[in-house]
């Protein structure tokens, strides 16, 4: 296996002229926007003209991540890369990654090895300014609520039940509660205030469920910002402020195109993160890899239970989305983290701990297949440790659940590695039947969603309700705003809301503190356990490792 570091292999990868990388999806060079000689933005206006291909959709996901690292993101861009290999034609649609991860504690997230969107550096770090662009118009949102409280207040909100938040996209844990407004009167309407992440933003969620810009400018209304005195919403359109809000945004909501190692074209637009959000990449960069190949593969963000879910539930069933296909991607070593060995001893053989730990992937399957309808493939991602018989140990346990399991080695290997995998799912689309749906009504109760998540999806005995939480559902149900999809906030870690409950535990409660409404977005959003949307850095963040030199190299970001 390759000693190179993921940079050195990037940093070493020939890229292709952007407009060589467009033209493999019948994109002519007058149609980019370019950003330099390999980055550019597509008009989805002047994209959506030409001819359809209705390309099926691969939706690749994940068991719970785990410290051990499982390659979701690798083995998506790896997938397409395979399929391209076989004569298909394929792209790739996934998210960009938030500044948050990439300094705090997990590095870069463009892929990994050989398997990697490009150019990567650009692509972890400000890249095309999507994301400052969202967290402006987040924050002018913020100015124009507070400018219009001091001014006067015609609106009569409460100071106390403004619901907006500020944005900014590094984990900061030092803004996640603050006063606001102090000094002289002039510096504005002293109240308790805050900051989340912006791909915890609702603007963020909004940007990326958007089908278009007279879309974008809708939804940017109907953001909830606070409450009135007596009780009346207040939204964004109320303060005149989703046009400079739009216009803030006109360019950032054109998809970018890079491509991959090989050369596959890759759209990368949008990052919400799936334990708070929706988890998921634009649906204007989804529909295009539909529109321009055979194959469009993408990913959502964590495990099934809450990338997929979410994209099964929120983003198809909002962007009349249908999956062709699921990819579950798991490592032995994950696998054995979930049966108890402690991540120093992964290494180690130890088929009991992995036989304790695989009915995580075997739920995650079984709600894939039997929640959603999907055909389902499992993608091992091969690591040097592991034993074969680790491997048939899982090939057989997911074979007797009528599922089949691929060795992927994209990271050695690129697409090459991945050649089998691609094979599997093809055949999974012909052979396996699809009878996709969603896991519930949208029309039920809030209550009744939320815990038809919990017991179908996660396997709890039942759900329970904070009292404020129960105020707030009964304060939308009187405003006629329960009828949405629910975005569930809880820990990735665990398929509970208690992150050190690993495996497929059983027996436990979800509990739900707090509710807010998207209305913008057009989701509800249940905040279970500990839930924060705004992160802190660990002990030892990666900004302590990423440098650049004298000559502008970057180092530290793999």
């Amino acid at each position: 296996m390759s000693q190179k570091s993921d940079a050195e292999i990037a940093r070493e990868a020939a890229m292709q002229p952007i407009q060589t990388v467009a033209a493999k999806l019948g994109l002519s060079a007058d149609l980019l926007e370019q950003y330099g000689k390999y980055k550019a933005k597509i008009n989805p206006a002047d994209a959506f003209v030409l001819p359809k291909k209705q390309g099926r959709l691969i939706l690749v996901t994940a068991i719970n991540p785990t410290p051990a690292g499982e390659g979701k993101t690798t083995v998506t861009i790896g997938l397409a890369d395979a399929l391209n290999q076989i004569g298909k034609n394929a792209a790739v649609a996934m998210r960009e990654p938030s500044l948050g991860p990439v300094f705090g504690i997990k590095g870069g997230a463009a892929g990994g090895g050989y398997a990697q969107v490009l150019p990567m550096e650009d692509i972890n770090l400000h890249f095309t300014g999507d994301f400052h662009a969202i967290g402006a118009a987040n924050n002018l949102l913020a100015a124009m609520l507070d400018n219009h409280i001091y001014q006067g207040n015609q609106l009569n909100i409460n100071p106390k039940r403004v619901l907006w938040r500020r944005a900014v996209d590094m984990n900061d844990r030092q803004l996640r509660n603050i006063i606001s407004g102090l000094g002289k009167p002039t510096d504005g309407v002293m109240r308790p205030d805050g900051f989340d992440i912006t791909v915890a933003s609702e603007v963020m969620a909004v940007f990326c469920l958007a089908k278009d810009l007279a879309d974008l400018k809708t939804r940017l209304g109907n953001i909830l910002v606070a409450y009135s005195h007596d009780g009346q919403p207040v939204y964004a359109r109320d303060l005149k402020a989703h046009g400079a809000m739009a216009a803030l945004l006109k360019d950032a909501i054109k998809p970018n195109l890079v491509q991959t190692i090989e050369g596959t074209p890759a759209f990368v637009h949008g990052g919400p993160f799936a334990n708070i959000a929706h988890g998921c990449n634009s649906v204007t960069a989804t529909l295009l890899a539909q529109h321009l190949s055979d194959y469009a593969v993408t990913e959502a963000g964590f495990g099934a239970d809450l990338g997929a879910e979410k994209f099964c539930d929120i983003k198809c069933r909002l962007a009349g989305l249908k999956p062709d296909a699921a990819v579950i991607v798991a490592t032995v070593r994950a696998l054995k983290y979930n049966g108890g060995v402690a991540k120093s001893d992964l290494n180690r053989e130890n088929p009991e701990a992995l036989q304790k730990g695989l009915p995580n992937l075997l739920k995650h399957i079984d709600n894939l297949k039997n929640v959603f309808g999907l055909p389902v493939v499992v993608a091992l991602n091969r690591f040097v440790s592991d034993t074969n018989q680790e491997l048939d140990l899982i090939t057989q346990t997911c074979a007797e659940h009528g599922v089949e399991v691929s060795l992927t080695e994209v990271w050695e290997k690129g697409g090459k590695g991945g050649i089998d995998l691609a094979e599997k799912v093809l055949a999974a689309i012909e052979q396996q039947p699809n009878r996709f749906s969603f896991a519930y009504n949208e029309q039920a109760s809030i209550p009744e969603k939320i815990r038809t998540i919990a017991q179908k999806v996660y396997g709890a005995e039942d759900v329970d309700f904070s009292a404020e939480a129960m105020a707030e559902i009964q304060s939308l149900e009187k405003l006629g705003l329960d009828k949405m999809p629910v975005c569930m906030a809880k820990t990735q870690y665990s398929l509970s809301d208690n992150a050190k409950l690993l495996g497929r535990p059983n027996g436990f409660r979800i509990t739900v503190r707090g509710i807010t409404l998207s209305a913008g977005a057009g989701f509800i959003v249940a905040l279970c356990g500990n839930m924060m949307k705004m992160p802190g850095l660990p002990a030892s963040p990666a900004a302590e490792r990423i440098d650049v030199n004298d000559e502008g190299i970057i180092t530290g970001l793999f």
